[in-house]
């Protein structure tokens, strides 16, 4: 079976938009700085949303989505249910990057699935740039992509 996932970012980041380099820079819900990964959802909506909770303050720019295609056998999946209690804190728990950066360590997956924040019942994915197995996934040309006026103030 083939999952579909989806990335937006910024318009001057599509060159760059699958080197991992923005969350090794910065960290994330998933991922310690200095670690390499690629943030993706199970659908462009969620995607959308995903983008806009971490646009602060809210400024207008050009973007671009990203189609992602790759075999579900390339994925782990995480259960909300095997997380900590603290998974959906705010800022993100040393449990969630810890859980990231061990499935990094491990190379036991390209693709980790684990539930949104945004919408715990919604997917994002986790892409691995180091795996060997990375070069499998099927990314697409970027596409203009742009969010209704109405969500920004």
């Amino acid at each position: 079976m083939t999952i579909r996932a989806w990335r937006i970012v910024k318009e001057k980041h599509a060159a760059t938009a699958f080197s991992g380099e923005g969350a090794a820079v910065t960290g994330g819900r998933w991922n310690s700085r200095g670690n390499r990964v690629v943030y993706t959802s199970g659908a462009v909506s969620l995607a959308a949303l995903e983008s806009l909770v971490h646009l602060n303050p809210l400024v207008r720019f050009k973007y671009v989505v990203f189609k992602i295609e790759f075999a579900e056998s390339l994925v782990e999946k995480i259960m909300a249910s095997s997380l900590h209690a603290d998974w959906m804190d705010q800022p993100p728990p040393p449990s969630t990057k810890q859980l990231g950066d061990r499935w990094l360590k491990r190379a036991s997956a390209a693709v980790l699935e684990l539930p949104s924040v945004i919408v715990p019942i919604e997917s994002n994915f986790l892409l691995n740039t180091s795996h060997p197995d990375f070069k499998m996934i099927r990314i697409g040309k970027p596409e203009p992509f742009s969010f209704d006026p109405r969500l920004l103030p």
